[in-house]
């Protein structure tokens, strides 16, 4: 819930202002579908309730002083309708999870996607293209039909996996045997996580790491488990119940499980991506220090791929991105900023994960 204004414009205009202030480049993974629903309510209105110009002249300024904007949507959105009296936008939760849908379904979003990026973008940039996704929620799996989608569409880089990450829920995926953690593979149309020396997609995974609970305890990252638990997605196992007669009703795990579950979550490692919203700067740093420490410098540059968000890019979050950037314009003969479009994809074809 919130204003795009707030959620959307302001803080990736802060982002790339301070971006633009360390010479970092800034690719936007455009949340598509819902801006779309943005667009659509601006024509059917004659109001631009939903801030649509603003995101448009955004990602115009994005593309035409040296940052990028690619593929990104939720799929939910696709068939959303807005609640007047309600005040909210009424998600279609039954493709929820864009992998699991039809080959036909998925790849008319990503076409209708595309399209729309690059209609957009190539007024203000001759040559733009959409090249690029991410998957909603991360989700690549099911891999066959979604795989063959972005294909199809012309798309050649998907960047949505992150070694070690599991999810189930009302999406899911289990990248723990991802190829890499780092080096970008090509990808099997069985499974994204596989690497196929004669595939046509490629991931450019999100660097991540195994790390202890106790690495995850900084305050944006407070911030952002709060800010989920006050807008909480509807419960799978509810919905399920809903359709089946059952009640609905959550069900309590004894107290000697709780406790277990508890101390297990304590001594095991856990999937720690470079996220520049979630983490210090200290922490990306000393993140970039273990993967020089391990893949050195190699004759082909390697892209370390960060993530972040903007609804989560908080003033708090700005000033401590702030060493990081700085640190990373210090250092240009170890390390520099780029974005997806600085790498030709088929330098990895022979790659191997280290």
């Amino acid at each position: 819930m919130g204003s795009p204004r707030q959620l959307i414009v302001e803080p990736t205009d802060r982002a790339l202002d301070q971006f633009d202030r360390f010479g970092a480049k800034l690719t936007i993974m455009a949340d598509v579908c819902e801006i779309l629903k943005f667009q659509e309510y601006e024509k059917l209105t004659g109001k631009d309730r939903f801030f649509f110009q603003a995101i448009k002249r955004q990602m115009e300024r994005a593309v035409t002083t040296g940052h990028d904007v690619q593929l990104h949507f939720h799929s939910s959105y696709a068939n959303a309708t807005w609640d007047e009296g309600g005040g909210c936008w009424t998600q279609d939760y039954a493709e929820y999870h864009l992998a699991s849908l039809g080959y036909e379904r998925i790849k008319k979003l990503i076409g209708t996607g595309k399209r729309f990026l690059e209609e957009t973008l190539r007024p203000v940039k001759p040559g733009y293209e959409c090249f690029v996704f991410r998957a909603p929620h991360w989700s690549m799996h099911p891999s066959p039909n979604i795989v063959r989608a972005l294909v199809e569409n012309g798309i050649r880089i998907d960047t949505s996996v992150w070694k070690f990450g599991r999810y189930d829920a009302l999406a899911h995926f289990d990248y723990t045997k991802a190829h890499s953690d780092l080096v970008p593979w090509p990808v099997s149309e069985t499974d994204v996580c596989k690497r196929d020396p004669d595939g046509r997609l490629f991931e450019f995974p999100i660097y991540s790491e195994e790390r202890p609970i106790w690495t995850f305890l900084t305050p944006n990252r407070v911030y952002r488990v709060i800010a989920q638990r006050l807008n909480p997605l509807p419960n799978p196992d509810t919905m399920n119940d809903a359709t089946s007669g059952g009640s609905g009703a959550p069900k309590k795990g004894s107290l000697a499980s709780k406790l277990n579950k508890a101390v297990s979550s304590l001594v095991r490692q856990h999937p720690w991506k470079m996220d520049f919203n979630q983490c210090t700067g200290k922490q990306l740093i000393d993140g970039l220090h273990r993967v020089e420490a391990r893949y050195g410098h190699p004759k082909e540059p390697l892209p370390i791929v960060l993530i972040g968000h903007s609804k989560t890019f908080t003033r708090h979050n700005e000033r401590s991105l702030r060493s990081f950037l700085e640190f990373v314009r210090s250092h240009p003969t170890r390390f520099s900023f780029g974005t997806f479009g600085d790498f030709e994809p088929e330098q990895f074809r022979a790659a191997t994960a280290a």
